[in-house]
């Protein structure tokens, strides 16, 4: 696979996007070998209840604007065009069948590994991809962790969530410096999450 650019992807609901995800994803763009960090804002499942998740445009848009200055950085919007529920195995052959030229990583939480066995088709993904895996705090041990796929990375642990952002905000806190400033300006003149 020489030649091709190592991209990760970073999945997620990004509701909202913020400096942790942002942390994270310059660790492994600095750390390891991967040259690019996708942010792969999932669409909301419409299986589950909405409840305090922002429309899919907002959190694309808020991921945009987060990255849009750093060219090591890009939001895709791959699986809004996907059937839902979207499953990771099938928007990692789809990208990987629109951008031969780049070889796809997964970027996730620690937190992922002891249920990754109920991931669609996870015994291809771990086959056919690789895995950068930054900490989470208190995660079990798992089958997975010493698999030749699964690369434990050093990242700092980041304990910001998007849920604590959104409470935060609903609660009248200044959570300016937990966000990019065009993310944060962005939820205050949309009156996000109050």
């Amino acid at each position: 696979m020489s030649g091709k650019t190592k991209t990760g992807l970073f999945f997620g609901s990004f509701n909202p996007i913020h400096n942790g995800h942002l942390m994270i994803a310059g660790y492994m763009v600095e750390f390891t070998d991967i040259a690019q960090a996708w942010f792969v804002v999932s669409p909301h499942n419409p299986l589950k209840e909405k409840s305090t998740l922002l429309a899919d445009h907002h959190r694309l848009a808020m991921a945009n604007i987060a990255v849009e200055d750093d060219p090591r950085f890009r939001a895709s919007n791959i699986e809004f065009h996907l059937p839902q529920p979207s499953y990771t195995i099938d928007t990692l052959t789809r990208l990987s069948e629109k951008y031969p030229e780049k070889e796809f990583v997964l970027i996730a939480g620690s937190d992922n590994l002891p249920s990754f066995h109920k991931w669609k088709n996870y015994e291809a993904l771990l086959d056919q991809y690789h895995l950068y895996i930054y900490p989470r705090p208190d995660t079990p041990p798992s089958p997975f962790d010493n698999h030749p796929h699964v690369h434990f990375t050093q990242a700092p642990l980041v304990e910001i969530s998007s849920s604590f952002i959104r409470r935060s905000i609903s609660e009248g806190k200044n959570m300016s410096h937990f966000l990019p400033d065009k993310v944060w300006k962005y939820i205050q003149e949309m009156h996000f999450y109050k």
